[in-house]
């Protein structure tokens, strides 16, 4: 699952007091092989790391190279304790319901992140708030690094065509989501901070595994 929500300004501000030690916009993994894996993937960013699948009309199959993708963005999701309970907590203040305040996209073995930022390639996706999809920012922060999510996300033509081919392979070549809405996983989180910066508010992102 990722979920991209509103936040009321004044508690995210409170939270980036109390609760968040690091700058909100620190996005580089900090494992040791993260430069090394970084590089690897700047490397392949232009390859397709998919095949077209021969038994299943409209599906992909992944290369040893997406599995190795895949490993290397797992890896830069935090599991510590700390981190676990600052997603409850950003959950907790989240609108109930999808919809102008509220993006989530959930699917099956494949994180909707990772499929975002295999459609995106490195530099895009760390031109994004936060760390690999999880940021926390008060309504001063959003508006500072809404230029940059706009040049990661507002794309046409050919290129936004090639983004949904790829969110397409990698959930289906590493996931069991063929219906899953590519075109929503390029807009949704974008839609939502435009509308917390028309409206003042703060904003967050989380990753979550069940």
């Amino acid at each position: 699952m990722w979920v991209v929500g509103a936040l009321p300004d004044e508690k995210a501000r409170e939270l980036l007091r109390t609760t968040v030690p690091d700058s909100p916009s620190a996005s580089v993994p900090t494992h040791r092989d993260a430069s090394a894996e970084l590089a690897w993937w700047r490397s392949t960013a232009q390859n397709s790391l998919f095949s077209v699948s021969k038994s299943w009309p409209g599906g992909w199959v992944a290369d040893d190279d997406a599995f190795r993708l895949s490993a290397f963005l797992d890896t830069c999701y935090d599991d510590s304790e700390h981190a676990e309970t600052l997603r409850d907590t950003v959950m907790d203040l989240f609108p109930r319901e999808v919809g102008e305040s509220l993006f989530a996209a959930t699917a099956r073995k494949a994180g909707p992140f990772s499929a975002l930022a295999y459609a995106l390639g490195p530099d895009s996706t760390l031109r994004l708030p936060g760390r690999f999809g999880e940021f926390l920012l008060d309504a001063d922060h959003v508006r500072a690094q809404l230029p940059a999510a706009e040049e990661a996300l507002a794309l046409t033509g050919a290129r936004r065509r090639d983004a949904a081919e790829r969110i397409r392979a990698w959930m289906t070549g590493l996931g069991d989501a063929p219906a899953h809405d590519a075109d929503e996983l390029l807009d949704g989180p974008l839609r939502i901070l435009h509308h917390v910066v028309h409206t003042g508010q703060g904003a967050a992102g989380v990753v979550r595994w069940y």
